[in-house]
C-alpha cells in the first residue's frame, strides 16, 4: 500500500493544510481532529518532525492529540495511517502504542509506526524483507579466465567472484561493475545476468531474506590492485581450474561450468540480458531481464 507523506507547515496562526486539509493547533492539550492528504488507498501519514510540535511535549498531550485525529480519520473512512516519529520524540511512539500502533520500520533517526482503521486483517504492506548481493564474474574470452578473489574475513579460504551489496537505488550491473573495481582494481562493463541464489534467514542479513546475483562482465582492465583489507587473494584463474578445484563455493564452481559452457557454445545460450524500458510512472524506467529475443519479436 503505497502512503502520501502529509506535511505541516506553521503560520503565524498555526494552521495546517495539505490540499483540502486544515488542522488548526490551539495548544497542545485542547486541539482540532487532524486529517491529511490522503492516497489512492486511503493511507494518511504524519510526519512528527514537520508537524512543529513543541520539543517537550508529553506523552498525555500527544496522546490527546492523536485521538482526536484518529476519531475523526475513522468517520472519514480512512484505511490507515503512518506515523513518522523521530528520534527525538520517541515518547510520541510510547503514546501512539496505547492507540494500537505498532512499528512498521525504523531508518537513520527516524521511526515509523503504522495503524489499520479498517475492519478485517491489516492489509499494510511490510517492510523490505530482502538485502540483495551482487557479485561479477568477469570473463577474459580470449584465455577462457576468469577474475576471482578470497575473501579475508572468511574460515574457509575459496575461490569466489567479487561482489558486495548493492546500495539503495542502485541497478545490479553498477553493483557488480563497483564491487568488482573495489575489491580488484579492475575496470569492467555488464554483458549480462547469470544466476540469482534466494536463501531465507540469512545470518548475515539479520535473520532476512537474501538475493544473491552473479552478472557477466567483461574486462576493460587487466592489471589487479586488490584490495588487502577485503581480500586475501586475487587471480585470473582459468574456468576450467575453478570448475573442479575445491577450493571454492558450490555456487562458484556451478556457475564457472555455466560460463565454460558459453565460452563453447556462445553466451547466447547462457545470458540473461538487460532491457531498460519505460515504467508506468511518468518519467520513470526500469531494467527488464530475459534471454534474448529473435528480432523479428522484439518489435
Amino acid at each position: 500500500m503505497a502512503a502520501c507523506v502529509f506535511v505541516f507547515r506553521r503560520s503565524a496562526a498555526r494552521l495546517f493544510s495539505c490540499a483540502s486539509t486544515r488542522f488548526r493547533h490551539r495548544d497542545v492539550n485542547r486541539t482540532s481532529a487532524l486529517t491529511g492528504k490522503v492516497d489512492r488507498f486511503g493511507g494518511v501519514t504524519v510526519d512528527l518532525a514537520e508537524l512543529g510540535l513543541p520539543a517537550d511535549i508529553s506523552e498525555s498531550s500527544f496522546s490527546s492529540l492523536l485521538q482526536d485525529s484518529l476519531l475523526q480519520w475513522k468517520a472519514e473512512g480512512k484505511a490507515s495511517v503512518w506515523l513518522r516519529v523521530p528520534i527525538s520524540l520517541s515518547r510520541c511512539a510510547a503514546a501512539a502504542s496505547t492507540h494500537g500502533f505498532t512499528f512498521h520500520h525504523a531508518k537513520g533517526d527516524h521511526a515509523v509506526l503504522a495503524l489499520w482503521l479498517r475492519e478485517g486483517q491489516s492489509r499494510l504492506p511490510g517492510f523490505a524483507t530482502h538485502q540483495i548481493g551482487v557479485a561479477g564474474a568477469v570473463v577474459d574470452e580470449s584465455n577462457g579466465k576468469v577474475l576471482v578473489v578470497q575473501d579475508r574475513n572468511k574460515t574457509k579460504n575459496a575461490w569466489k567472484f567479487p561482489g558486495g551489496l548493492s546500495d539503495p537505488g542502485e541497478n545490479i550491473g553498477a553493483t557488480a561493475i563497483r564491487e568488482v573495481f573495489e575489491e580488484t582494481g579492475v575496470h569492467s562493463e555488464f554483458r549480462s545476468l547469470l544466476s540469482i541464489r534466494q536463501q531465507h534467514n540469512h545470518p548475515g542479513a539479520f535473520g532476512m531474506s537474501d538475493m544473491y546475483i552473479i552478472c557477466r562482465l567483461s574486462p576493460l582492465t587487466y592489471d589487479i590492485n586488490f584490495c588487502t583489507q577485503e581480500c586475501l587473494r586475487c587471480e585470473w584463474l582459468d574456468l576450467v581450474e575453478l570448475a573442479k578445484t575445491n577450493d571454492t563455493t558450490p555456487i562458484t564452481s556451478r556457475i564457472a561450468k555455466l560460463l565454460l559452457h558459453g565460452l563453447k557454445q556462445g553466451f547466447h545460450n547462457i545470458d540473461l540480458t538487460m532491457e531498460e524500458l519505460a515504467a508506468v510512472y511518468s518519467g520513470m524506467f526500469y531494467q527488464l531481464y530475459h534471454r534474448q529475443l529473435p528480432p523479428t519479436l522484439k518489435s
